[in-house]
């Protein structure tokens, strides 16, 4: 471990490297009450109370580590697999708006939905790499794609149910992160709210996919002819396609 300290105007900054967690920068914070440790892509930020020393910090990262670096690994696996992150770069297009995201004076995250454009705004200080401030703003996307997800799929659903001739108990919206659609033997569909950030026609595989488990629960031969009947023998196709995509962590 190494350390290289910074002087600036109102704030000292310190930075260590571990071989194991990566750059862990130290700030005294006149705020801070305890010492917080956050998890960045590059390594650690822990935060001080004005009266605590490196030391303390350094003892509580070492009461804790085998923790972080469990947190920073399922953090890397998430990253390589979904690549859905919120800065002033990121250009994220869900079914029915667009999300732009960008630094301003505000004192906290803001939300508004106005003319099919999501704009979140965030204080100029914020660290978008923070995992924290990407649930942050995962939160707020989540509640307008929930709305527009409720609005839109369960017609959708009735409207390809009538179409193939299925029959369906209740479309229900949920959170889910795991999987994009389920069906219960009773008939009834879950759909993930995240299907809002998939193109339109893979919005309408996943519903006709649960929609043909009404009739198959199982994914045997009957289940694809099912498929391959409602999707003009396109179903391996738009299964493949579908795969590409990836829900938010």
């Amino acid at each position: 471990m190494y350390c290289i300290q910074v002087n600036l105007i109102h704030l000292s900054l310190i930075m260590l490297t571990d071989a194991e967690l990566g750059a862990i920068e130290f700030v005294h914070s006149e705020r801070a009450k305890h010492i917080r440790v956050r998890i960045l892509h590059t390594g650690l930020r822990v935060t001080l109370p004005k009266k605590s020393s490196q030391d303390e910090a350094l003892k509580f990262i070492e009461s804790i580590r085998r923790k972080l670096i469990l947190k920073q690994t399922k953090l890397e696996k998430g990253l390589q697999k979904n690549n859905i992150l919120i800065d002033e770069n990121s250009k994220l297009q869900t079914l029915t708006f667009s999300v732009e995201a960008k630094p301003s004076d505000r004192k906290n995250i803001y939300f508004a939905l106005k003319n099919s454009v999501l704009n979140i705004e965030f204080p100029l200080d914020t660290d978008c790499s923070v995992i924290q401030t990407q649930q942050h703003f995962w939160n707020g996307i989540s509640y307008f794609l929930r709305k527009e997800a409720k609005r839109l799929l369960p017609n959708r659903t009735a409207q390809l149910a009538n179409k193939y001739g299925f029959t369906v108990e209740s479309v229900k919206i949920q959170s889910s992160k795991s999987r994009w659609g389920s069906c219960s033997q009773a008939g009834s569909i879950n759909l993930s709210l995240y299907l809002m950030i998939l193109p339109a026609h893979l919005i309408d595989y996943v519903i006709l996919h649960e929609l043909c488990h009404t009739k198959e629960m199982n994914h045997g031969v009957n289940f694809w002819r099912w498929m391959d009947r409602v999707t003009d023998n396109n179903s391996k196709e738009l299964r493949a396609q579908l795969k590409k995509h990836h829900m938010p962590n």
